[in-house]
């Protein structure tokens, strides 16, 4: 017979057996006893079941756009150019200019602190990918043409028209301060697979020395409707 636990049942010997001398059933309760406690040790020693990993956060940037749910951001549409750009909620609405690449390979900034520009070696806003519009906070002057993009909410719209006709229309998923030597280049410029609008400007404090901000203002949006084709 058998313990609940597993371990065999000390008992008597058998009928019609020859008794076994008190030393050597002492012996046998012994490693019985032992055996079960090594059971239990085992047992008890065992990891339990790992628990199910912490999800982790995601990227600020793959948030769905205006309360979607995540897969219904827009594909992308055909390649053309950006000529405006307007922003209803902080009152903006002005024309764009084209950057580049500086020699030394960083991106070039818009000459005029009251125009944004497009990084034109990048998709168009309303293709798919990630395209890039840079504008200044502020100048000697006072307030720039991003002055006020920090204050964008999630939901908040952005329109790009773009020279073929047609408006990109995009939401406002996130708005991120980074410190200019951690800034994301491949999350902000990087494609995720769907038509992405990255607004950047500086921001955060203040370097008097250096005469310029310590940190620099993403607003990251994603597509949510195909642009009509003109006529």
């Amino acid at each position: 017979m058998s313990s609940p636990d597993g371990c065999p049942s000390p008992g008597h010997p058998g009928l019609g057996r020859r008794a076994w001398p008190w030393w050597a059933a002492a012996i046998v309760l012994l490693l019985v006893a032992l055996g079960c406690f090594a059971t239990v040790l085992r047992d008890s020693t065992q990891p339990a079941e790992a628990p199910a990993t912490w999800p982790t956060a995601q990227p600020a940037v793959s948030r769905s756009a205006a309360g979607a749910a995540p897969g219904t951001r827009r594909a992308g549409l055909a390649r053309s150019v950006p000529v405006a750009l307007s922003i209803p909620a902080i009152g903006l609405d002005v024309g764009l200019t084209q950057l580049g690449l500086n020699t030394d390979r960083t991106v070039q900034v818009p000459a005029d602190p009251q125009q944004p520009g497009w990084y034109r070696l990048g998709p168009t806003p309303g293709e798919r990918g990630s395209a890039v519009i840079l504008g200044h906070v502020d100048s000697y002057r006072g307030p720039a043409v991003f002055f006020r993009l920090r204050s964008l909410h999630p939901g908040d719209q952005v329109a790009v028209t773009r020279a073929d006709g047609t408006v990109a229309r995009f939401a406002v998923d996130a708005v991120a301060t980074y410190p200019k030597t951690q800034f994301p280049a491949s999350q902000v410029y990087g494609s995720h697979g769907y038509s992405a609008l990255q607004l950047v400007t500086r921001g955060g404090d203040f370097d008097r020395k250096a005469h310029s901000y310590r940190s620099n203002v993403v607003v990251y949006t994603s597509l949510i409707n195909p642009a009509p084709t003109p006529p």
